[in-house]
């Protein structure tokens, strides 16, 4: 395998339980649905949600014909098939996105929120989206804004070192990463894709507000409020539509699973594995009980 960026490895955690359920973020849960159901194309054939987990958002996915989950950790894509139970629709991967298992020009739908804030190297992972992006189809993005109001004003009170002002990314915590718009509207159109209409969210992503206020009446300014992203974006999360890049082909209907090492096709599942059909590389990946793992190799 080729040496890659490091990648936040969720396995075995208790992000479900301690982050959202019961936790107090139902409000940043359905403003982020919001933003979604805005931006994501309501039908199509094949979509894949970078960063999936343990499924959180997989009941948007109703109009599309095949959805990948895809995540690094296996525990938490063990959690999203224990919950969406046998629904052939679902397939569950868990590799690295900095060698995603899949040829050339299969997703109509790529979704991506929750996630980006933990890439070490947003431009790699960027030109493998691209890859695997049939062409016209559809990215939606979310990554976390440095620019946003609460940053702005601890920089201005001279509470924190760093600028939300300059483009690269801040690194403010090991694998956790703020990013300026227009760097990654940059990063986007290096790799192909064409960014578009963007959704400012989670303006009120304040405790003491979210505790003084009905959350029905801040998903609903919330809401409102989105519509400026185009305008500026200001608010700690920040989401942008993409068109997926023009150039190449889509894949052929019989063709999915690519070797993460070669990019050689992989053969159909055998004896609960994959192989790779490049002799000089003939990896074989293993299949769990419907969990495709390539994040090493049998």
């Amino acid at each position: 395998m080729s040496d890659t960026p490091p990648v936040c490895d969720y396995e075995g955690s208790d992000y479900r339980t301690r982050f959202w359920e019961n936790q107090g973020r139902d409000y940043e849960d359905r403003v982020e649905r919001i933003a979604l159901r805005q931006m994501m194309p309501p039908t199509g054939a094949t979509l894949i949600e970078i960063g999936a987990g343990f499924g959180r958002l997989a009941d948007e996915y109703a109009g599309y014909e095949r959805v990948v989950l895809f995540d690094y950790s296996r525990s938490l894509l063990r959690e999203a098939q224990a919950h969406l139970g046998d629904d052939p629709r679902f397939m569950y991967v868990a590799g690295n996105w900095y060698e995603m298992p899949f040829v050339d020009g299969l997703f109509d739908t790529l979704v991506q929120i929750r996630t980006l804030h933990h890439a070490a190297d947003v431009p790699a992972l960027f030109a493998q989206l691209a890859r695997i992006a049939r062409p016209g189809g559809d990215y939606i993005l979310e990554f976390a804004n440095k620019q946003n109001v609460k940053a702005i004003l601890r920089y201005v009170v001279k509470r924190q070192d760093w600028s939300p002002f300059t483009p690269e990314p801040v690194e403010f915590v090991e694998l956790n990463f703020d990013f300026h718009p227009a760097w990654i509207r940059d990063r986007l159109q290096e790799a192909g894709f064409v960014p578009g209409k963007m959704r400012t969210v989670s303006h009120f992503r304040i405790g003491s507000v979210k505790d003084k206020l009905p959350t029905d009446l801040l998903v609903s300014a919330d809401a409102l409020a989105q519509r400026t992203g185009d305008l500026w974006q200001l608010s700690p999360s920040v989401f942008v539509h993409n068109r997926n890049p023009s150039w190449g082909d889509a894949a052929a209907a019989d063709a999915f699973f690519a070797c993460p090492s070669c990019g050689s096709p992989l053969s159909a599942e055998v004896d609960s594995r994959l192989s790779c059909q490049n002799p000089a590389c003939g990896l074989r990946w293993r299949v769990d009980d419907g969990l495709y793992d390539f994040k090493e190799p049998m």
